[in-house]
């Protein structure tokens, strides 16, 4: 068994896939460098993300699924989950290694595995594009704190470009110290220091950064939930499962 050591990218995993047959080494684990704990004992190898390389696997890759499981294999990428990396890379070399639709033989591990992560990855897009809730700021942007479980803004953006075409806003994963900003044009990444007046610990804004009529807009909104709902046909079981508990603190209408 040799143990390939690699930071956790997109393009690092191809990488890996990559060279494990340019190695020829048939029993790999794949290990994200933050978790890697240094062994004496153990035959490791350090890939280092090659662009060119995992260019040419995802490529090689896509030709051999349809767009349902090219997009899976990225969604299932996008948990951050050590198990899943290591599930992704023996997937890929199964799909390489056996005839044309592969992936719709559920028999095989890799294949169940990946098909059940990316729908916890995909249950959580839906649950963002569901629960964010905007804030509009002094300087008309409206910004909104997330903390998914999984790495889901790649997958939400288009869909809020889309939706707020005639808005600037900030999503900013907090967990991830990361966001997306769209100036009315395009989305672009941005970092921490791009929201660094912001205390992003907190849910709400202060008053001295938030538009004057924010205020407002909340409590309109908290009333209007209110009014709507019936105390009589409240199913506190079936809230819960649809609006996890964990997500109350970003939502207006709990405030």
């Amino acid at each position: 068994m040799v143990l390939y050591v690699f930071d956790g990218s997109f393009e690092g995993l191809l990488t890996a896939v990559f060279e494990s047959y340019e190695r020829k080494h048939k029993h790999v684990q794949l290990i994200w460098d933050k978790l890697h704990q240094p062994s004496m004992l153990a035959d490791e190898h350090i890939v280092i993300s090659d662009e060119q390389k995992a260019q040419r696997v995802w490529t090689a890759l896509k030709k051999k699924l349809d767009m349902r499981w090219s997009n899976s294999f990225y969604t299932s990428y996008l948990s951050e989950d050590a198990q899943a990396f290591n599930d992704l890379f023996g997937f890929a070399h199964y799909i390489f290694d056996n005839p044309e639709g592969a992936y719709k033989n559920f028999g095989n591990p890799f294949v169940i595995a990946i098909d059940k992560m990316a729908h916890k990855v995909s249950r959580e897009r839906h649950r963002m594009k569901a629960f964010i809730r905007f804030q509009k700021t002094a300087d008309g942007i409206y910004y909104c704190p997330i903390e998914p479980d999984f790495n889901v803004l790649p997958l939400i953006a288009k869909f809020f470009k889309d939706r707020y075409a005639d808005q600037q806003w900030i999503i900013y994963d907090v967990r991830r110290k990361y966001g997306l900003f769209y100036d009315l044009k395009s989305v672009e990444e941005i970092t921490y220091e791009f929201v660094s007046e912001i205390d992003t610990r907190s849910v709400q804004l202060p008053k001295n950064l938030t538009d004057d009529k924010e205020e407002l807009a909340a409590i309109l909104w908290n009333d209007y939930f209110k009014s709507t709902n019936i105390p009589a046909r409240k199913n506190m079981k079936l809230h819960l499962q649809h609006v996890p508990k964990r997500y109350w603190k970003y939502l207006t209408e709990k405030f």
